[in-house]
């Protein structure tokens, strides 16, 4: 095998700026919602329910995944900003402003006779049009979830049509491509529409490999007509702390799945991928992001019968500290049975 390559900033040579608005993430109990976001002193940008419904009332850009949570209280993700938001409908588009980032969410019905490929590529365009007109070209994380990840359709599983409509559709927009790909995420869901969400930013962001995978935009052709379109982690500098926003990480060295049908080795590998990813992030950063930091993270299950073991192996030094978010989800390879998203902010 060839050396892995890593990825550094699409704007090499070039002073990045910080970021004025650190966008922050926080798990708070639907219950309790209204009462936090009152006290909290923040300002909501957007909220990602896992089948919980959100308030009317809440005017950010909202998503409700049919994602079952595995164990605990029910919770949102709630991002928010310590400056204002401004908020705005374009489309089919959700968007909301704050500073110098902008946070949005995209919901699209598949059209009959339509595969996955165009309406993926048809949300992407509407993203990448929105954010670039309002001046926040510089894409930093995106999630995206669908149903029946790994059914076929047309002749092709449904996640390589995605891969398919993602990539057209950011090979076409988006500056500087492939070195400008964000962090990503793709998941399935029990059912819904090709459902989106971002942040993005007016200045540049630091876009990562690992050192023990390949970059996911330069796998062989045996994963599908085009490689995955996303970057392993993306560095993002602020007035107030570099913060790491870290894509779906899985059982995966090289560009080949390990421990087929073991969850908890799969586990074990998934952890030892974060940990190297977290290290050469930190090592890339000038003011580090390991020496006093908070994480917060989420872990999407296949199997809930195999959660035991799966929590086993999650007793990891690295994870003692951080909140774990533990969700049931399908991967996007059969065979993976797990897989961790985060976000590491130095304090």
């Amino acid at each position: 095998m060839q050396p892995i390559q890593t990825q550094r900033s699409y704007a090499a040579g070039r002073h990045t700026p910080e970021a004025t608005v650190r966008p922050r993430l926080t798990y708070v109990e639907t219950a309790k919602l209204t009462a936090w976001l009152a006290t909290s002193g923040t300002h909501p940008l957007a909220i990602i329910s896992f089948g919980q419904a959100i308030p009317r009332t809440i005017s950010c850009p909202t998503i409700r995944l049919d994602l079952p949570q595995l164990e605990g209280h029910p919770l949102l993700e709630v991002w928010t900003s310590d400056q204002p938001v401004t908020t705005l409908q374009k489309n089919e588009c959700s968007l909301a402003m704050s500073g110098d980032v902008l946070a949005g969410a995209i919901s699209l019905d598949e059209k009959a006779g339509a595969t996955l490929d165009v309406t993926t590529e048809l949300a992407y365009r509407q993203l990448l049009h929105h954010t670039r007109e309002l001046g926040f070209p510089y894409l930093w994380r995106v999630w995206n979830f669908f149903p029946d990840i790994n059914e076929e359709e047309a002749g092709l599983e449904r996640y390589r049509r995605f891969c398919v409509g993602r990539h057209q559709a950011l090979e076409a927009s988006l500056q500087d491509f492939p070195s400008a790909l964000p962090a990503g995420t793709a998941v399935g869901t029990r059912s819904g529409p090709l459902q989106t969400y971002f942040l993005a930013g007016a200045h540049p962001a630091t876009h990562l490999g690992n050192p023990r995978q390949m970059n996911a935009y330069e796998y062989p052709k045996d994963y599908g007509p085009q490689s995955p379109a996303f970057a392993r982690a993306t560095l993002c500098g602020s007035e107030s702390g570099p913060q790491l926003f870290i894509a779906g990480t899985a059982s995966v060295v090289g560009h080949a799945s390990r421990h087929a049908d073991r969850p908890k080795e799969q586990t074990q590998e998934m952890v030892h991928n974060l940990r190297t990813l977290i290290a050469y992030a930190d090592s890339m950063e000038p003011k580090g992001i390991r020496t006093s930091h908070r994480a917060i993270y989420k872990v999407y299950v296949r199997n809930p019968d195999q959660l035991i073991s799966v929590r086993q192996a999650l007793r990891d030094p690295l994870l003692s500290s951080s909140q774990i978010l533990l969700l049931q989800g399908d991967l996007c390879r059969r065979e993976l049975l797990v897989e961790i998203e985060g976000l590491v902010t130095s304090d």
